[in-house]
């Protein structure tokens, strides 16, 4: 088989592998879609704290079962997959505690242990889940980053309905946790962005209010949609201080801002109104094995729309050039799917 290994910042090597042998507890996955994201470009930069070279890449990932290991009964050769990418230890206080996704060894496939890019993986079945038969490969690859949208919107720990809810940030995450905002009963869903591009995007995807805020002041576009008393919850996908500024400013009194976007460099931020407004930062990272159950019940149900999100696909032996179409067209991209088999 062949897999893709990026061996340094913007270099891939193709090379000719056997198919792996699979143990007796898991399945073997022959990988049909897979989806770029922020953190896979940042890879592709040399700009990820926490990824080495060699590095095969690939988490959001759709497949099909081409066989099953002998104590595996749950799937069979055939059934449409997704996989949940993390590794995780199962001892640490995180993992015993119910919180796996925040293991203190945590790894995740593609950036700190081998990732999908290839024509089979092997990996242990509970990491399977399956997708319905209305759920596409394309779609199928999209499950994973739906599931972070999932899992930032529930951070709050209350319900989200009847909500006024603020997105700031109109990219993929972004418009994905707007939708599952709205999806989950908010009253309005409000998302800004300096792309017009982006804001078409969510629009297609039926956001309530897309502002750019590039010519506009926040605050009063905040108050313009919502009325004064404002959002009722923030959510920063953006992952830059000036966003994260805004939130916290414009934020009403007692307002939960959920951080979903990932930084690069430290922020300086006012605590001092965190304090005096009593607002809440909560922190949000990847998902459980609920949240992917719940995205692909989205999918299933048509809660949410994906397909304006996929604006290319290239093949798998263009994998590269799908990193250089994504540098050139910037924020004209939303998802790019490497398309590793095709009927």
């Amino acid at each position: 088989m062949i897999q893709a290994v990026m061996t340094k910042p913007g270099k891939i090597e193709f090379n000719d592998i056997p198919i792996p042998e699979i143990k007796e507890s898991q399945v073997l996955v022959k990988i049909w879609s897979i989806g770029i994201c922020g953190s896979d470009i940042h890879v592709n930069h040399g700009k990820h704290p926490y990824t080495s070279y060699p590095v095969v890449q690939g988490h959001e990932v759709s497949g099909e079962v081409a066989k099953v290991g002998s104590k595996v009964t749950e799937f069979k050769a055939g059934d449409k997959v997704t996989i949940q990418p993390q590794v995780v230890c199962g001892k640490c206080y995180p993992c015993v505690h119910g919180k796996y996704h925040i293991c203190d060894e945590l790894k995740v496939m593609g950036f700190q242990t081998t990732g999908v890019a290839s024509d089979f993986f092997a990996v242990d079945a509970e990491k399977v889940l399956k997708l319905p038969d209305n759920i596409n490969f394309d779609l199928g690859a999209m499950v994973e980053p739906l599931a972070v949208a999932v899992h930032a919107v529930e951070r709050s720990g209350d319900s989200i309905y009847g909500k006024k809810v603020l997105v700031l940030g109109a990219g993929p995450i972004g418009n994905l946790v707007a939708q599952v905002a709205k999806a989950m009963g908010a009253a309005a869903v409000m998302i800004t962005d300096l792309s017009d591009y982006r804001l078409g995007v969510a629009k297609s995807c039926g956001i309530d209010f897309c502002n750019n805020t590039k010519d506009q002041d926040l605050g009063k576009v905040i108050i313009n949609e919502f009325g004064p008393n404002k959002a009722d919850l923030i959510l920063e996908c953006v992952g830059v201080n000036s966003t994260m500024d805004q939130a916290i400013s414009y934020a009403r009194k007692g307002t939960d801002i959920i951080v979903v976007g990932v930084f690069g460099d430290k922020i300086h931020i006012d605590l001092g109104l965190v304090q005096d407004r009593e607002l809440r930062l909560i922190g949000t990272l990847m998902y459980q094995e609920k949240d992917f159950v719940k995205a692909i019940e989205l999918i299933k149900l048509k809660r949410v729309k994906l397909e304006p999100l996929i604006t290319d696909h290239f093949s798998f032996k263009d994998y590269i050039k799908a990193y250089e179409h994504i540098d050139l067209q910037k924020d004209q991209v939303m998802k790019v799917i490497i398309s590793v088999h095709r009927n």
